[in-house]
C-alpha cells in the first residue's frame, strides 16, 4: 500500500510502514488543492490537523483504505462520510492520555499554589507571602466531565491526592475504582473542581455557558484539555468576574485555528484580552499531549491499528 504523511511526525511511522512493506510519501507543504489532486494515488493517509479532511477531499480519494490521525479526536474529519466510503479511520488517543492527565494535574496544582503569579511577582522584586497563600487539593471534591481515554488518565493521577472524584459521561457504566460516575445534578453540586476530557461534538460545542456554570452549587476552578470550542469564553470571563470560577486552566482557546498551529493572526475579542491578562488563569498553546513520550505512543499506536486493520 502507498501512504501519504501530510505531518511531520515520530520516524518510527515511517521506519515501521516500511517495514511492513508499504511505500511511504511526504507532502509537508503542498497546499489542500495540490495534494487533492494525487490523493487518488494512495491507500493510506497520515495526518495531525494540518487541514479539514471534508466531502470534497474524499469524494476524490477513490483508493483510500484508511486515515490515521497522530491525536486524540477524529473533529477534522468527516467521519460519516468517510465510513460511508469504507474507509478505515484511526486515532490514538491511548498515545496522549498519560500526558494529558499530568497536564491537567500540573495546571490544578500551578492554580491552587498561585505558582506562575509568584514566580511573577519574586522575579519583579515583589516578595508577598500572604497574597501567594495556596489552598490543597486534599478533600476536594474533582468533576470530570467526558470520562473516556482522557478523563480516566486524570483521574488516576488523583488517587493519592485523597480527592473525591466524580464523573458524567454520555455513556453510562464508565465508572471505575478512580471515579464514581454521577448524573449532572450530583455534579454540579459536589464540584470544586471541572475538568473536561471531552471531544468536540454538536452537543459538547458551548456546553461550559452561564446557564451551566451558574448551575453549579459551589464556585468552582475549571480545567479545559479537551477543545476551545467547548467554552464559551465571554461567559467564563463573566465567571471569573463575579467569582463562580475561581480561576481556569486552559490548554485551549475557543479562538484557536483548526490547525493548532496558529492564534495570533487577527484581532483578538476582548474577552481573550481579560484572560491573558488575569491572574486567575493559566495558559498553555494546546500542548497538554505533546511530551516527547507521547510523540513516540501516538506514532505507535496508529502503526499498532493499522497493521491490526490490514496485515493479518
Amino acid at each position: 500500500m502507498k501512504i501519504l504523511h501530510l505531518d511531520t511526525n515520530h520516524p518510527l511511522l515511517l521506519e515501521q510502514f516500511a517495514a511492513l512493506g508499504f511505500q511511504n510519501d511526504e507532502d509537508y507543504t503542498g497546499t489542500k488543492d495540490e495534494i487533492a489532486e494525487k490523493i487518488h494515488l494512495y491507500d493510506g493517509l497520515i495526518v495531525r490537523s494540518r487541514f479539514r479532511i471534508d466531502a470534497d477531499f474524499l469524494e476524490k480519494a477513490i483508493n483510500l483504505k484508511f486515515i490515521g490521525r497522530l491525536g486524540a479526536g477524529l473533529e477534522n474529519i468527516d467521519t460519516d462520510f468517510a465510513k460511508s466510503k469504507g474507509i478505515f479511520l484511526a486515532s490514538a488517543p491511548e498515545g496522549n492520555r498519560n500526558a494529558v492527565g499530568e497536564h491537567a494535574l500540573g495546571m490544578l496544582l500551578s492554580l491552587f499554589n498561585k505558582l506562575n503569579k509568584a514566580d511573577r511577582e519574586v522575579r519583579n522584586g515583589t516578595w508577598d507571602r500572604e497574597g501567594n497563600r495556596g489552598i490543597e487539593l486534599d478533600g476536594k471534591t474533582v468533576g470530570i466531565i467526558g470520562y473516556g481515554n482522557m478523563g480516566k488518565a486524570f483521574a488516576k493521577k488523583l488517587t493519592g491526592f485523597n480527592t473525591e472524584v466524580i464523573c458524567y459521561d454520555i455513556q453510562g457504566g464508565v465508572g471505575d475504582e478512580n471515579a464514581r460516575q454521577v448524573g449532572i445534578m450530583e455534579l454540579q453540586q459536589k464540584t470544586d473542581v471541572l475538568s473536561l476530557h471531552v471531544p468536540e461534538t454538536e452537543s459538547t460545542i458551548n456546553m461550559i455557558n452561564t446557564t451551566f456554570i451558574d448551575g453549579f452549587q459551589k464556585a468552582i476552578w475549571l480545567l479545559n484539555t479537551a477543545r476551545g470550542k467547548c467554552v464559551v469564553t465571554e461567559d467564563l470571563v463573566a465567571a471569573l468576574q463575579s467569582g463562580k470560577v475561581l480561576g481556569a486552566g486552559l490548554d485551549v482557546l475557543e479562538y484557536e485555528k483548526t490547525s493548532f498551529e496558529t492564534l495570533f493572526s487577527s484581532q483578538m475579542p476582548a474577552a481573550f484580552d481579560y484572560l491573558i491578562k488575569s491572574p486567575k488563569v493559566l495558559l498553555s498553546p494546546h500542548v497538554a499531549g505533546w511530551t516527547v513520550e507521547s510523540k513516540e505512543k501516538l506514532a505507535q499506536t496508529i502503526v499498532d491499528k493499522v497493521k491490526a486493520a490490514f496485515i493479518a
